[in-house]
C-alpha cells in the first residue's frame, strides 16, 4: 500500500495545470499568451501539463427559433522532454458529437531567440486564430472576419521557425505548410469544386486529415511590442491550393492564394482596443469556376474594430467589460471573368455587448448583434455564453 500511495504522489508530483493568474483580455497585450504558449512558457517547471478550454452558447435569431450548444471542448496536453524539446497538443470536441486534433507539435528551442517546431500547427494570421480561447476576446461568437476571411480555426502540418528578439521587441514566425484543398475527382470522370463564394476558403482546409499536398505555402507573421500597451502584428500566406493526383493537371483545378493580414492591440489603463484587416487575392479563379461551376471570388476582405471599457476598478480581479465592434466582411470583394458579384456575401455586422470575468479563467459573455447583407436580410441575434481556460 505504501508503495501505491508512492507512485501516486510521484505521477501527481510530475502534473502541472495550465492555470495563471493572467489568461483573460489583458491590460498589456504584449504579454498576452494564447494555450499553446503557455505550454511553451516553462513556467510550470514539471513534465506534464494539463489545462482545458471550452465555450457554451445560447444563439436567439429575430423571428426564429434560439439554439443551445456546447460549441467546443478542447483538451490541452503538453510534455517537456527536456530544456529544450516540447510537445503540445490540443485535441477538441465540437458539438458533443465532432472530435478533431487541433494542434500536435514538437518545440525544440535551438538558441534563446530561435525554436523549431514541425507539426499540425496554428496558421499566424490575424487575432483570433492564434488567441481564440473563450476568455480572450469579447463576443459570444467569435469576429466573422476571422470565420468567414482568415478562416478560423486555420490549422495545417508544417515545420518552420519562430522566436522574438527583445531587443528590438520583435517576434516573428515563419512555416512551410500544406495548403488548401480546392477540387476532387467527383468519381465519374468530372471535378467538384470545394470552394465557394459564400465561404470562399473555408471549406478547403484540410485539417490534417489525409491532407493532401502538392505544392507547398509559406506563412510568415511579424509581432512588433515596442511601444508601451501596443502590439502590432504583419501576417501573410503565399501559395497554391492543392489538388488530388487524379485531377491536379486539369486547367482550373489549383488557384493562388497571397494572403495579407494587419492587426492591432492596445490597452491603457481600464480601456482596451483591437482591430485588423484581412485581404487575400486569388488568382487563376475564373478557370477555377469555369471547370467546377463555382462562384469563388478573386477576392477576400474583411476587417473591424472594437474598443471595450471595463466598468469595474482597476485592481479588482473581476472584470466587466463593455464593448462595441463593428466590423465588414465580403467573400466578394472582387470576381474575375463573367462571374458576377454577389452582394449577398458583402456583410456588416455590429456588435455590442459585455464579458463579464468573474474569475481568471472564467467569463460569462451577452451581446446583441445588428446584422446587415447588401443583397439581402440577415436576422439580427441575441447571444449568450460561457467561456472557461484553464
Amino acid at each position: 500500500m505504501k508503495k501505491l500511495t508512492l507512485i501516486l504522489a510521484i505521477l501527481l508530483g510530475s502534473f502541472s495545470f495550465a492555470q495563471t493568474a493572467q489568461d483573460s483580455i489583458t491590460f498589456d497585450p504584449q504579454k498576452q499568451l494564447n494555450a499553446a504558449q503557455r505550454i511553451l512558457s516553462g513556467n510550470y517547471g514539471k513534465a506534464v501539463t494539463v489545462g482545458a478550454y471550452g465555450e457554451l452558447t445560447y444563439n436567439q435569431p429575430e423571428g426564429g427559433n434560439g439554439e443551445l450548444d456546447v460549441q467546443r471542448l478542447v483538451l490541452l496536453f503538453g510534455y517537456k522532454f527536456n530544456d529544450k524539446t516540447q510537445f503540445v497538443t490540443e485535441v477538441e470536441f465540437e458539438h458533443v458529437e465532432e472530435v478533431f486534433v487541433e494542434q500536435a507539435f514538437v518545440n525544440y528551442a535551438v538558441a534563446p531567440n530561435m525554436s523549431i517546431r514541425g507539426g499540425l500547427m496554428l496558421v499566424p494570421m490575424g487575432i483570433v486564430n492564434e488567441f481564440h480561447e473563450p476568455t480572450t476576446f469579447n463576443g459570444v461568437e467569435r469576429p466573422a472576419t476571422d470565420n468567414v476571411i482568415i478562416p478560423t480555426t486555420w490549422r495545417e502540418i508544417g515545420f518552420g521557425v519562430t522566436g522574438r528578439f527583445n531587443d528590438i521587441s520583435l517576434g516573428y514566425q515563419a512555416y512551410v505548410f500544406n495548403g488548401f484543398k480546392s477540387t476532387i475527382s467527383d468519381g465519374e470522370g468530372g471535378v467538384t469544386g470545394i470552394l465557394k463564394g459564400s465561404n470562399g476558403l473555408r471549406s478547403g482546409r484540410q485539417k490534417a486529415i489525409k491532407s493532401t499536398v502538392d505544392s507547398p505555402t509559406l506563412s510568415t507573421k511579424l509581432d512588433y511590442y515596442g511601444i508601451p500597451g501596443l502590439r502590432l502584428g504583419l501576417s501573410g500566406y503565399f501559395g497554391k491550393t492543392q489538388a488530388t493526383d487524379d485531377v491536379e493537371d486539369i486547367d482550373g483545378a489549383n488557384i493562388g492564394i497571397s494572403m495579407i493580414g494587419l492587426d492591432a492591440r492596445y490597452a491603457y489603463q481600464r480601456f482596451t482596443a483591437r482591430g485588423q484587416f484581412i485581404r487575400a487575392s486569388l488568382s487563376d479563379t475564373d478557370a477555377y469556376n469555369d471547370l467546377t461551376g463555382r462562384d469563388l471570388g478573386s477576392a477576400l476582405q474583411g476587417w473591424y474594430l472594437e474598443g471595450a471599457y471595463n466598468l469595474l476598478p482597476q485592481q479588482n480581479e473581476q472584470r466587466l467589460f463593455a464593448f462595441l465592434r463593428y466590423e465588414k466582411y465580403d467573400t466578394h470583394a472582387d470576381t474575375e471573368g463573367s462571374l458576377l458579384r454577389n452582394d449577398n456575401y458583402n456583410k456588416t455586422d455590429i456588435t455590442t455587448g459585455i464579458s463579464y470575468h468573474i474569475a481568471p479563467g472564467v467569463v460569462f459573455k451577452g451581446d446583441y448583434q445588428f446584422r446587415d447583407s447588401k443583397g439581402s436580410d440577415v436576422a439580427n441575434r441575441l447571444n449568450f455564453g460561457i467561456g472557461v481556460w484553464f
